[in-house]
């Protein structure tokens, strides 16, 4: 597979449709159909009170739709770059969806930051509310949690039937963020409070919708609760490790690339001590002879380092990110104007986590940067997170999503707007986070530090996860015997440079979610080895293979890798 033929910019003629285009967009069709939140997601209007079906049927539709998208496939023959990309990608993202169906596992799916019982309560987060129709769509919405929520229930019991459940640790966290949302101060009493418009309170009769709305959800996530703490909590095995064939799939789900486990465990063991021992240089330049501790201390007592108050950071994220947008466009970047707004909010959730949300179809909802923090938290320092502000901004996710979105004229409708693998996107961001430093723009050694303490998180989460989850040996330099979530914990609070509230969380979010922690950290190092391969070939330019690689949007880490290679 060859490099595609890459549009300069949006107002160049778009391709012929082709027939594998043609099946591309019609599973994409049906993707919206089965999965109205998606429509909200691409701020598409006519789905903004629906849900998609959480029960079994509703998973059987979806691999149903992957079944006839890859059937129509059959017998198609690629009529240029762009098409053998469509179909390599499909076939690896849309068969590894089936056999993930196939275990059963999605039918349980169930841990503390990304699985059904997050995302129906997330999707409020995208809705507008500007105005009286949008706050109308809100409360239908809100109306439709019960049966969105008692679809969940029913897959969750299915599988637990078929003995597939959530390790204990994760059906506890579920229960206790359900609690909370079905709380008289949660998340939906909050959204029926601060329900206004521009010009002024809700219309009764609106609010009087809203409230009923919102009280059904509360009622909804109190039944989730329920169920959780009487019928899945009891059966829910205390082991948190999910074993090798599990993790296989999962590692395969994320990356779109198989690894070798072992290999990729030791390498993980070494890019640590690589990172640490770097680190222990740049704190020489801070102060001479200071440890890694001495180091951040001092940053994190430097005045002109700290922020106090959510306000200043937001203020601070967005100023920072305005200016990279500003410096990059054009000089090391295509970033066309459409482009260059990206939204630094605060999330209205405290449950920690940082996180990126793309644009609409039409831009007019741009790019937003969202900070979830932990509740007490109040003080930031600005060596720590320039390196995060450039994971999530640019150039990492927003360049890299926007550009795929903008993209009409070259791709079509699932690569611009359905295709996501973590390792291509998480790694892209990783990749941008060592770009900065290489472009120059991570000089000071208080942010060079703040970087590398990022970069380090990631190799932990390798060794870690993959430690864990395999229960393989640790590391002499970390302890004796085989990986445990005890000796783990220790392990990540060694390595991982943030607050107790954030740790927790995270670690949770690593033994419930297997094999997504690794994809950074892992993409970043296939991301790098493609670019090493191309250097080492005569005319590389780095502008050019960075336009090349984004406008192929996010596919398997083997896709690319074919499809930038040859």
């Amino acid at each position: 597979m060859t490099t595609e033929t890459i549009a300069s910019d949006n107002s160049a003629p778009a391709r012929q449709q082709t027939a594998i285009d043609a099946v591309a967009d019609a599973y994409t069709d049906t993707l919206i159909r089965l999965n109205p939140s998606f429509a909200t997601e691409l701020g598409l209007p006519g789905h903004e009170t629906e849900y998609p079906d959480f029960s079994p049927a509703g998973h059987e539709e979806f691999a149903a739709a992957a079944r006839e998208a890859l059937a129509a496939l059959d017998g198609l023959e690629p009529v240029d770059d762009v098409d053998a990309v469509t179909l390599d990608a499909m076939r690896e993202r849309l068969g590894l969806q089936l056999e993930i169906h196939e275990s059963g596992w999605d039918a349980a799916d169930l841990n503390n930051i990304a699985s059904p019982s997050q995302d129906i309560r997330a999707i409020f987060d995208l809705m507008p509310t500007d105005t009286a129709d949008q706050w109308d769509h809100i409360a239908g919405r809100a109306h439709n949690v019960p049966a969105a929520i008692d679809g969940y229930i029913e897959s969750l019991r299915s599988a637990m039937q078929d003995g597939k459940v959530a390790a204990a640790r994760q059906v506890s966290i579920v229960i206790e963020q359900a609690t909370k949302h079905a709380a008289d101060d949660g998340f939906f009493a909050n959204l029926t409070a601060g329900a206004t418009t521009a010009d002024g309170p809700l219309p009764p009769e609106l609010q009087s919708k809203l409230d009923a709305g919102t009280a059904a959800a509360r009622v909804a996530y109190a039944r989730l609760a329920g169920f959780l703490e009487s019928e899945l909590l009891p059966v829910a095995p205390a082991k948190d490790a999910v074993g090798r064939s599990r993790y296989a799939l999962a590692s395969r789900s994320f990356l779109g690339a198989t690894v070798d486990l072992e290999e990729t465990y030791a390498w993980g063991v070494q890019e640590l001590d690589r990172l640490i021992a770097e680190q222990e240089r740049v704190a020489g330049e801070i102060r001479p002879g200071a440890t890694i501790e001495e180091a951040k201390e001092i940053l994190n007592n430097d005045p002109a380092r700290q922020l106090k108050g959510t306000d200043a950071l937001q203020a601070w994220m967005q100023e920072l990110s305005d200016k990279a947008v500003a410096e990059l466009a054009g000089v090391h970047f295509e970033i066309p104007d459409v482009m260059k707004t990206l939204e630094c909010k605060i999330a209205p959730t405290d449950e920690g986590g940082i996180y990126y949300t793309g644009p609409s179809e039409d831009f007019s909802r741009p790019g937003r940067m969202w900070w979830s923090v932990p509740a007490g938290e109040d003080t930031f320092t600005t060596w720590a997170e320039t390196t995060t502000v450039y994971h999530e901004g640019v150039p990492g996710h927003h360049l890299q999503v926007a550009t795929a979105t903008y993209r009409r004229e070259l791709l079509n409708k699932w690569r611009r707007s359905v295709c996501w693998t973590s390792g291509h996107g998480e790694g892209w961001a990783l990749y941008a986070e060592k770009l900065m430093q290489e472009l120059g723009y991570l000089k000071d050694p208080g942010d060079h530090m703040g970087m590398l303490d990022m970069q380090r998180m990631r190799a932990a989460r390798v060794v870690f996860d993959i430690g864990v989850h395999l229960e393989l040996e640790v590391p002499e330099r970390w302890g004796s015997g085989t990986w445990t979530p005890e000796n783990g914990f220790d392990f990540l609070r060694a390595n991982l440079p943030i607050s107790e509230g954030q740790l927790k969380f995270e670690f949770t979010r690593y033994l419930g979610w297997p094999g997504q922690a690794p994809s950074y950290k892992v993409g970043q190092r296939l991301w790098e080895q493609i670019r090493a391969e191309l250097e080492s070939r005569p005319g590389f330019d780095l502008k050019a293979f960075h336009t090349k690689a984004l406008n192929i949007g996010s596919v398997g880490l083997d896709t690319l890798k074919r499809a930038l290679l040859g």
